[in-house]
């Protein structure tokens, strides 16, 4: 099949759906390749790296549109691009199937298949291909940058001869792709970080980034997200209440604020209000990535920066991935690449457009003048919060029954094995013409081995490693036989032994005291 790119016509788009590096991966999968001239240039790619790759260069869409059979795009097609559309060409972009009745319908009429990048599902198997969260970590990346270029001070605190700077506090309403990837650049960058989102469950992937939680003091039952494609469900208006207090409260501490909230094919929902903007300080920042839905800040002008009379600056551009245009070129391609590679599964050029694949099924919103959007839900849901069992708590006479219990059973698997080890012992010693000495030595093996694992045994199950029981345990043997040895009346013996003891006791104590260090590590303060 031949794949063609077309230079993106959305005004301002620096974006390209193939690379030089995607096109040669393409054409291991028996593809051949081809892009309109200057395609690629706003995002850094010369038609020379191109042609380099074995890609041909087409001067104008209309032949591009004409020869190729597959069209890959980053941004949905023009009404003029939706006239170039035919049976049996294929367009993969992002699509917006939801709010383009238009295309749906030509796609229909063309008789021509869609593939919606957006509509990849989220689970595991497809997030090679999940274009929205490649986009989507960049423009969280690129908020903090942009909040960065806007903002008066140092992220970091410093403390020089000329004076001391206080940390830039930001705070990130939503801890998705976008909201987590704003997240690890500020704690990076050395600011103070909070994070809200409306899913408390994701509060430990907030915290193991450096930031701290916002937690609201309201209980509400959440959709689960493998319910709604991974995104936040519409909560209720008490909990929006809820939400607009804490910000409140938190809006004159804070410098920075980036929104990300959105929910699929809904205006975005206003979170930072007037008042919350009149609160913040002067040289505050708001980046709003929901400017394209109409934003959550109220004010928030789509496409523009604009400064509040109170010196707060609200940033509402929407095309901060398009603004890295050669990182997000070369993630989106490969999306692409990968979409490709589900859809020619021989490498041999033939498209198999599998309808019966989570994959392709899912995100194929227009197949063979049908439109098939919204799909059916996935078979697997990866992404399935798992409900915690309910542990009962027990009565303190249940607690006190249980105790017993168990300091029975302990005491007769201690009275059997020490019955097992007397018998083999005697066993051994009844044996004709067994020496003393060899009994002597015997005996010291057999109470070394099990004070060993007596020794072993009690160890906190945190503290339990392999390493820690393998040389804790040589430890053991190592003192219990120094210290039947240190009262030999060779000097030479006993220095040895006193020595032998020395040492396996720091390493018993030591390993224990670096392992409580190491495990304080990951512990929450």
């Amino acid at each position: 099949m031949i794949i063609g790119t077309p230079k993106e016509t959305f005004e301002g788009e620096a974006r390209v759906a193939m690379t030089p590096d995607s096109a040669r991966q393409l054409v291991k999968l028996g593809h051949a390749c081809m892009i309109e001239t200057g395609a690629g240039a706003l995002a850094g790619f010369s038609d020379k790296d191109y042609k380099e790759a074995g890609v041909t260069i087409k001067k104008t869409a209309n032949a591009l549109w004409k020869d190729a059979e597959i069209i890959a795009k980053v941004r949905q097609p023009s009404s003029e691009e939706l006239g170039y559309l035919k049976k049996g060409k294929t367009l993969i972009s992002f699509f917006n199937p939801a709010g383009n009745e238009e295309g749906m319908e030509a796609a229909k009429a063309k008789g021509a298949n869609v593939i919606a990048m957006e509509m990849v599902p989220r689970i595991s198997r497809a997030q090679k291909m999940d274009a929205l969260s490649s986009m989507a970590n960049i423009a969280g990346y690129r908020a903090v940058i942009e909040a960065g270029s806007n903002f008066g001070r140092f992220f970091t605190g410093q403390i020089t001869a000329a004076g001391k700077v206080p940390p830039a506090k930001v705070l990130v309403v939503g801890a998705g792709v976008a909201g987590l990837a704003a997240i690890g650049t500020s704690t990076s960058l050395g600011a103070v970080t909070y994070a809200f989102d409306v899913r408390p469950e994701v509060a430990e992937q907030v915290e193991s980034m450096g930031a701290e939680f916002v937690y609201l003091d309201f209980e509400e039952e959440t959709q689960d997200g493998a319910a709604t494609g991974g995104y936040a469900s519409v909560q209720s208006e008490e909990f929006r209440e809820a939400q607009l207090a804490k910000f409140r409260e938190l809006a004159p501490e804070v410098d920075i604020v980036i929104t990300t909230a959105l929910i699929p094919n809904r205006p975005a929902p206003k979170l930072w209000t007037k008042d919350m903007i009149a609160a913040m300080k002067p040289g505050s920042v708001i980046v709003d990535l929901a400017a394209e839905q109409g934003g959550n800040a109220e004010g928030t002008v789509k496409d523009e920066k604009i400064v509040t009379d109170n010196g707060v600056t609200i940033v509402g551009y929407t095309d901060f991935a398009s603004r890295m245009a050669t990182q997000a070129s070369n993630l989106y391609a490969t999306n692409i690449r990968h979409m490709m590679t589900d859809l020619t599964p021989e490498k041999d050029g033939v498209v198999d457009h599998d309808m019966d694949d989570d994959v392709i099924r899912g995100a194929t919103v227009a197949f063979e003048g049908e439109i098939t959007f919204p799909p059916p839900p996935p078979k697997v849901q990866a992404i399935a919060a798992q409900k915690k069992p309910e542990v009962k708590e027990l009565t303190p006479e249940e607690k006190r029954a249980e105790e017993v219990a168990a300091f029975k059973a302990q005491t007769k698997s201690q009275v059997t094995l020490l019955g097992i080890g007397a018998a083999l012992v005697l066993g051994v010693g009844l044996i004709p013409g067994m020496p003393a000495s060899f009994m002597q030595h015997f005996i010291v093996f057999v109470l070394a081995v099990f004070v060993g694992f007596q020794v072993i045994w009690g160890v906190a199950h945190s503290l339990h490693t392999p390493l820690m029981a393998v040389t804790n345990a040589i430890s053991s043997i190592i003192i219990l036989g120094a210290l039947i040895q240190i009262g030999s009346t060779s000097w030479l013996i006993t220095i040895l032994a006193g020595l032998g003891i020395f040492m396996a006791a720091i390493n018993i104590f030591g390993g224990f005291l670096v392992t409580r260090r190491m495990l304080a590590m990951f512990q929450k303060s």
